[in-house]
């Protein structure tokens, strides 16, 4: 399919894991993918493999972000698609009890701040065009609670959600979509740091997973063309779940 043809998307994490498998989706189905990371090794092999464009940026600091929205436009004359997918999870980042305000306010500058300034800086660019479209990665932890908690994580991703859906209905009538992404655990480097990487807890996990798996990468960039292209036209202000039934299981499963 070439849904996305002669689109620029703008895709941040874009080294690895989701956002990997989004900029290869996006570009096979014709985006022109800016690859945004900062990791600059990651982010330059991102474009490479894709034929695109590596753009470096702390996306929490907001020169940056602004600077970077700004140049985009520039030199393609358009955005079209903005994926604010970079995000952390830090082992520090644990329960209330024991997380530090160092490590809740990294994890809220990172998942949350970014979303809100890469949000800030594209809306202008997507309001002269009369369209476009906004995909911020939130989680399946801001739609449930877990008990093996990382606070600020699931605290962030809950910002994120509020803050799409409030974005969605503000913005519907000049032609711009912008939904939540809410993927459940994905088999990225990530996750499998975090979790997979003990069979135990991995298994712990994946007893409460109706499918029985973790998600891969290409399943989630699967559901980011979706809402990327015209497809998805009447879906705006959404919490996209894409979580293996996570959501909506009321016991474990057997």
């Amino acid at each position: 399919m070439q849904r996305l043809q002669d689109r620029v998307a703008v895709i941040t994490g874009a080294g690895s894991g989701i956002g990997l498998a989004s900029a290869r989706r996006l570009a096979d189905e014709g985006a022109t993918v800016v690859a945004v990371d900062i990791d600059e090794v990651a982010g330059k092999a991102a474009a490479a493999e894709t034929g695109g464009v590596f753009m470096p940026a702390d996306v929490a600091d907001e020169e940056q972000v602004e600077d970077l929205f700004g140049s985009i436009a520039a030199r393609f004359g358009r955005i079209d698609v903005a994926f604010n997918n970079a995000g952390i999870s830090p082992p520090e980042d644990d329960s209330i009890l024991t997380t530090g305000l160092d490590a809740w306010r990294r994890v809220q500058e990172v998942n949350l701040t970014s979303v809100y300034l890469c949000c800030k800086y594209v809306l202008p660019h997507m309001q002269r065009a009369g369209k476009g479209s906004i995909i911020n990665t939130a989680s399946f932890v801001a739609v449930l609670g877990a008990a093996t908690s990382q606070i600020s994580y699931t605290a962030s991703k809950g910002g994120v959600l509020a803050m799409t859906r409030e974005l969605g209905v503000q913005f519907a009538r000049e032609g711009i979509r912008v939904n939540a992404l809410c993927p459940g655990p994905v088999n990225t480097p990530l996750l499998r740091e975090l979790f997979a990487k003990d069979p135990e807890r991995a298994a712990r996990r994946l007893v409460h997973v109706p499918m029985g798996r973790f998600a891969e990468p290409e399943e989630i960039a699967a559901a980011v063309a979706f809402l990327a292209s015209d497809d998805s036209s009447f879906i705006t202000a959404s919490q996209f779940l894409v979580d293996g039934g996570i959501a909506g299981a009321y016991v474990t499963p057997l």
